[in-house]
């Protein structure tokens, strides 16, 4: 079968999609736009090449520009545009990230990452080339090849499978979403998980660390009541969690200990929990004080609210350039003062982030990859 006929047969699907491509891959773009009807693909196509545009694009600074977690960012974003765009069942968000052949030495590998999201799953496509045997206008064309293979396969479209090296790799994981979570990233449903009668513990977790356990044992203690994690699938300033993401993420726990919410803000936390205490991070309650983090930017109405719902705060203590930084630390508002009780330095201190790790990790694999 031709490139051509798969094309064509894609384009008489009912699945419709907004696509990103960035470092690479933009020969799909151009295979899709060339035969005719491509309006039954595609939204639209965007090109965030430089690395502001693929920050700007995603919502926040990507860890690497290629990587699997890019493509998926990338994705995530482009399939609530096309929801929002065009709103139907079959839609999609369809990206590549791609670190090809240049014009100067390179020292990483030659690598693409794929990545799609629907509103049941997420699809990571990882594609490792071999370095030197190709150029850039060839190894482009493999990308594309690559991607435009991944797209049918997932819209039960026939086509022929690209071309590979026998030094080459092309790895697929798939990421399902059940059905609670499928409502969580829709919209439809605010929490999943029960927290009963406890303090809640939001962040990201990513990962869960020693320092996170310690934090809710001492909290545990300090409450007297248990903690239950809080994950929310959207965030004010991060891309929305995947499936894939999700799925990693909640295998931290044990069972009854996490609840997945659609909870971006604490007002809408207040609104959901009622009643409890929040266990946070000194960074967080920066972030509760500052205006651009409400819609409105009125923080004090926000905050009549959190204490009209009953919520307070257990503020646990950091480590930054300027040393350990606590609640007394804090130029807080004092309405929002006033809902807080901090934590001391003797109680509480570990000097360990969750950025901190992931930079280790990458680093490992980076040394690893390498040797």
């Amino acid at each position: 079968m031709t490139r051509e006929d798969a094309v064509r047969r894609l384009h008489g699907r009912p699945e419709r999609g907004v696509f990103a491509v960035s470092g690479g891959g933009s020969l799909l773009l151009s295979d899709l736009m060339s035969v005719p009807g491509a309006s039954g693909t595609v939204i639209y196509g965007a090109v965030p090449y430089a690395h502001a545009a693929l920050a700007a694009f995603i919502g926040a600074e990507p860890e690497s520009a290629c990587s699997p977690a890019t493509a998926r960012d990338l994705a995530m974003r482009c399939f609530l545009q096309a929801t929002e765009l065009d709103p139907g069942p079959d839609r999609f968000g369809f990206a590549v990230t791609a670190s090809l052949a240049t014009n100067r030495p390179k020292k990483g590998d030659h690598r693409a990452h794929l990545a799609m999201q629907t509103s049941s799953l997420t699809r990571t496509w990882s594609l490792h080339l071999e370095k030197g045997a190709r150029g850039r206008a060839d190894e482009e064309r493999v990308v594309a090849d690559v991607a435009l293979h991944a797209l049918a396969a997932s819209c039960e479209v026939e086509s022929t499978s690209p071309e590979l090296l026998d030094a080459e790799t092309l790895d697929d994981e798939v990421a399902a979403g059940d059905a609670a979570w499928q409502e969580l990233l829709a919209g439809t449903r605010q929490v999943v998980g029960d927290p009963g009668p406890r303090a809640v513990f939001p962040g990201a977790f990513h990962p869960l660390h020693d320092g996170h356990r310690r934090m809710a044992r001492v909290a545990a203690a300090r409450l007297g009541v248990p903690i239950t994690f809080e994950i929310s699938i959207h965030n004010v300033d991060k891309p929305p969690l995947n499936f894939h993401d999700l799925r990693e993420r909640a295998a931290q726990f044990d069972a009854g200990a996490l609840c997945l919410t659609n909870t971006a803000t604490f007002v809408e936390k207040a609104r959901t929990f009622g009643g409890v205490t929040f266990v946070v991070g000194v960074d967080t309650m920066r972030r509760i004080a500052d205006p651009k983090y409400y819609l409105t930017g009125d923080v004090s109405a926000a905050l009549d609210e959190i204490a009209g719902r009953g919520c307070r705060f257990l503020v646990f203590g950091r480590s930054d350039d300027d040393g350990f930084v606590t609640l007394d630390d804090l130029d807080l508002p004092p309405g929002l003062r006033g809902l807080c009780e901090g934590v001391s330095e003797a109680d509480y201190r570990v000097d360990l982030s969750s950025t901190e790790i992931r930079a280790q990790t990458r680093s490992r694999t980076r040394s690893s990859t390498h040797e």
